[in-house]
């Protein structure tokens, strides 16, 4: 495997789920100097988005929040796998993690186009500690 694993913390926000909400929270985040290693957003319910944000520095996205009345719910933790983007790449992670007994109970990933690829993988708190080892960490 040529992928690189990480731990990552992320932080999560309940917003209202209506335009602009989204852009108007990130450019406060970027004027701010927010660098934002992963960014995640999808409904929970009515009326209602979860978003996740995995900071660089997560001090600067605590004030940064704080200074937009957004409540911050973390830290949290996942995994950061990157790499080169080819067919298969991450299916010796999922097969360890399987054979381990561990469920990724929630992924997101994208390729970068250039061929390189991002992928956030969260696992059960409790099985955590596990996965990492699990993952080589």
């Amino acid at each position: 495997m040529g992928e690189t694993v990480r731990k990552v913390q992320y932080y999560y926000a309940i917003v209202t789920d209506k335009p602009g909400v989204g852009r108007r929270l990130l450019e406060h985040l970027s004027e701010k100097s927010v660098n934002l290693i992963a960014f995640t957003a999808f409904p929970v319910g009515y009326g209602k988005a979860q978003f996740d944000f995995f900071p660089e520095d997560a001090d600067k996205l605590k004030l940064a929040a704080n200074d937009a009345g957004i409540d911050l719910i973390g830290p949290k933790k996942a995994f950061l796998i990157q790499g080169e983007n080819r067919i298969g790449a991450l299916i010796e992670h999922h097969l360890n993690l399987s054979n381990a007994g561990i469920n990724a109970y929630a992924a997101n990933g994208v390729a970068s186009g250039d061929g390189r690829f991002g992928y956030i993988l969260w696992v059960n708190p409790e099985d955590y500690d596990r996965a990492a080892e699990t993952l080589g960490l």
